[in-house]
């Protein structure tokens, strides 16, 4: 689902950059920059990647973080994910988002990118999403 007015709506397929993004910006302490210039989106959790988004790619490409063994797995399901580009192709996977893989198997794959991320932060800086909602609902 991707807010909109406050409220969600269904990520359709395929799903583009701007519902990507709208998903990654929806995980509790997610942070957007261009660290790497302006045609790459990164998004952070306690300032650690946990998704990239190439703004220049066609198709659309994402690389997202994965469990070594999971990341075997999707890449032999689906032939829209490969080993990451430029990144560490054990633990990261590139991702064409806008066909051939469904709708909730790629919110599943952003999900485990952010709960790895997450977990491996120091508990202070984990995030936590009913603070989020208290200063979100504070506004």
């Amino acid at each position: 689902m991707s807010a909109v007015g406050g409220r969600r709506r269904p990520v359709q397929l395929p799903m583009d950059i701007e519902q990507f993004r709208e998903y990654c910006l929806g995980k509790p302490g997610a942070t957007e920059g261009t660290p790497f210039g302006p045609d790459v989106l990164v998004f952070k959790v306690g300032g650690k990647m946990f998704a990239l988004a190439a703004l220049d790619e066609v198709p659309t490409t994402v690389n997202l973080k994965c469990d070594p063994d999971l990341a075997l797995d999707l890449r032999d399901r689906y032939e829209q994910v490969r080993p990451g580009y430029h990144m560490n192709k054990k633990h990261w996977n590139t991702v064409e988002i806008e066909g051939g893989i469904p709708p909730g198997e790629l919110l599943r794959m952003i999900d485990h990118s952010f709960e790895l991320v997450s977990k491996s932060l120091p508990k202070a800086a984990q995030p936590n999403p009913r603070r989020q909602r208290a200063s979100r609902s504070s506004r």
